[in-house]
């Protein structure tokens, strides 16, 4: 990308999501979100994370059984980016732009807020039955759903 090219609405808000990704300490899968109103603001923003007030370096990053599994602990990016929302604040017709996509548990929360459309960067676990899940409640609730086509997103910070 040139230094001066302007970028669609898309790249902007889905660059958001993949530096919003980054300040995750997860090892194996960094997930961002940004919810955007109708009108191209930021509402909000999220990582995937253990939850607040909570030493990140006393829970498992690992993919282990029992105790020792991140997903007993983790909150996703989709699921901060929902609760990072200001006190009064309204997510309804929003789009959420994320960096992969809503797992079944975050695709309620989706539905329950009011968020009108999803673009999502990558589905690397499309085949899985609660992926099959998401997709079947986005189509119900009549949630859009598009994977984002926009230029390669390639951020470099020095």
């Amino acid at each position: 990308m040139e230094k001066y090219d302007n970028i669609s609405w898309d790249e902007y808000f889905m660059g958001i999501a993949v530096l919003s990704a980054l300040r995750s300490k997860d090892p194996n899968t960094k997930v961002g979100a940004v919810i955007v109103s109708p009108d191209n603001k930021v509402i909000s923003i999220g990582y995937n994370g253990m939850p607040r007030q909570l030493d990140e370096d006393s829970l498992s990053w690992n993919k282990g059984e029992g105790l020792d599994s991140k997903y007993l602990y983790v909150c996703h990016a989709e699921f901060n980016a929902i609760l990072n929302t200001q006190v009064g604040g309204t997510l309804k017709g929003a789009t959420l732009y994320v960096t992969l996509f809503p797992c079944n548990e975050c695709t309620k929360a989706i539905i329950q807020t009011g968020i009108k459309e999803v673009v999502y960067l990558d589905n690397k676990y499309e085949t899985q039955v609660s992926t099959q899940a998401s997709k079947k409640m986005l189509d119900l609730a009549g949630i859009k759903l598009r994977k984002f086509n926009g230029k390669d997103i390639d951020i470099n910070i020095k």
